[in-house]
């Protein structure tokens, strides 16, 4: 399975579009090579860096999606509305939704994590990260990763950072 965005490649500088900098949307991404077999798809985006790079101390959660259908082929920019079926959890500022970089300090990494399950999961009470990765577990079939990075400028870091 492959995963990637016309927005920026892997390993690649996330525009400020899709961060708490720019108008905070959630970037474009498509996929390719899902297996036949998969009956639902999950994405979660997250930052292993926050809140420093030089000292990470947790892994803060951007976006959860799960239950989104195998043949959708991607997510476009801002995606409103999610495809049929498709839910959402809860990200780490308490949330449902996507939220952009916004880094505190220093250069972060943003794993954009798609998996290919072979199972639907029925709705999930405020499903976190830790929930939904216990709901998948002994049904990942496969996984794509693309990793984006941001790092705030100093004018953008006086207006507050996020993770």
């Amino acid at each position: 399975m492959k995963l990637f965005s016309s927005a920026f490649p892997h390993n690649g500088a996330i525009p400020p579009k899709y961060t708490c900098d720019g108008a905070d949307l959630s970037p474009p991404l498509s996929w390719s090579e899902v297996p036949p077999e998969a009956k639902s798809l999950a994405l979660v985006v997250e930052d292993p860096d926050a809140p420093d790079p030089s000292a990470p101390t947790m892994i803060w959660v951007h976006w959860v999606l799960y239950n989104i259908p195998p043949d959708c082929g991607g997510l476009a920019e801002g995606v409103q509305p999610l495809p049929a079926g498709t839910l959402e959890g809860a990200n780490d500022w308490d949330r449902f939704g996507y939220g952009g970089p916004c880094p505190p300090a220093g250069r972060h990494r943003y794993f954009h994590r798609l998996y290919a399950l072979n199972a639907v999961f029925p709705r999930l009470r405020r499903p976190t990260r830790a929930k939904l990765e216990a709901a998948m577990r002994r049904h990942v079939i496969a996984e794509a990763v693309l990793v984006g990075t941001y790092q705030r400028t100093a004018r953008s870091l006086s207006r507050g950072a996020r993770a």
